[in-house]
């Protein structure tokens, strides 16, 4: 069975919604919200394709995109992948030039809509930003936490209350502090012992590569409301966090670090082969930052994530 190559836009407004359309009850998964696009032709670029489409669909002429994410699904009639871009910037008022109804959606209210099977990474990518902070580990409780606040108050959406030294009382004790500066403002992830989980409901968990290994097989810990992820560094890693059904990944060491001087980079053709085959969002870590968001887009990942390259002078 041939893969059907199609290009879809995640469809920002200047408010930050996103725009979903209905698919008619007669098309396959009729019925469903989905991001607009459609299939990409055999002498077409992405590109080409996402712009016609929408021009077709809606209406609308596309001034900015990237990429975000690729996904390929296996229905049990039908062999699809995705090729995912975010558009930024448009000309046009978006309409269901075809008959189909549109909706502006805010990103945390993506979860109350019903998509195709094959849309779920699509729904993570676009409720998550580029850039993920992760703590420093050597902090005491007071600047670690005016370092969280600072970086939220600049901007940062996403920040992994790192543990460096186990799971002791102190960190728990942190991350009472880090939920409350991160209330309405940030998504905090924690990490720790499954046991803690019912104590932080508003965090998210962020597992390490040994947690997986050990738990992949019992599925995921959390409900789809709540975010979880997990460290990888290699292929088999990231088969556990497939199967387990994380949200999103960190992949590292991308490039040689100060945190991991001994361990052996990834190196970025690496990073985008290992990226190609997985289908869900990928943070790049190590020797990464800002300068390297864009590249970490045109590799298929995410964004970036960082301790030193994120973390504000305080």
């Amino acid at each position: 069975m041939k893969r059907v190559h199609v290009a879809a836009a995640v469809i920002r407004g200047a408010d930050g919604r996103i725009l979903l359309a209905r698919r008619a009850d007669t098309q396959h998964q009729g019925g469903l919200w989905e991001f607009p696009g459609g299939k990409v032709e055999a002498d077409e670029s992405v590109a080409a394709a996402l712009s016609r489409e929408l021009q077709e669909e809606l209406g609308i002429q596309v001034t900015t995109a990237r990429p975000l994410i690729n996904v390929q699904h296996d229905y049990p009639d039908k062999q699809v992948l995705l090729d995912v871009w975010e558009v930024s910037a448009f000309t046009g008022e978006p309409h269901g030039a075809e008959g189909q109804p549109l909706k502006w959606v805010a990103p945390r209210d993506l979860l109350n809509y019903e998509f195709p099977a094959a849309n779920a990474p699509i729904v993570a990518a676009a409720r998550l930003p580029a850039e993920y902070l992760i703590t420093p580990g050597e902090l005491d409780a007071a600047p670690l936490l005016r370092g969280i606040q600072k970086a939220i108050a600049g901007g940062i959406k996403l920040v992994q209350l790192r543990a460096p030294n186990g799971y002791d009382p102190k960190y728990r004790d942190l991350a009472v502090d880090a939920v409350g500066l991160c209330a309405g403002k940030a998504q905090l992830m924690l990490k720790g012992p499954f046991e803690w989980l019912g104590d932080f409901p508003s965090a998210g968990w962020h597992m390490t590569s040994a947690q997986l290994r050990k738990y992949a097989s019992k599925g995921r810990p959390l409900p789809k409301d709540r975010w979880l992820a997990a460290s990888c560094h290699n292929a088999e890693e990231l088969a556990l966090a497939e199967l387990m059904d994380v949200d999103f990944v960190t992949l590292s060491p991308v490039q040689p670090t100060q945190t991991h001087p001994d361990a052996q980079p990834l190196g970025w053709e690496q990073a985008v082969e290992l990226i190609r085959g997985f289908n869900k969002p990928v943070f790049l870590l190590g020797g990464v930052g800002p300068t390297e968001r864009e590249r970490a887009w045109e590799t298929g990942a995410q964004g970036v994530a960082g301790i030193r390259a994120f973390w504000p002078q305080v």
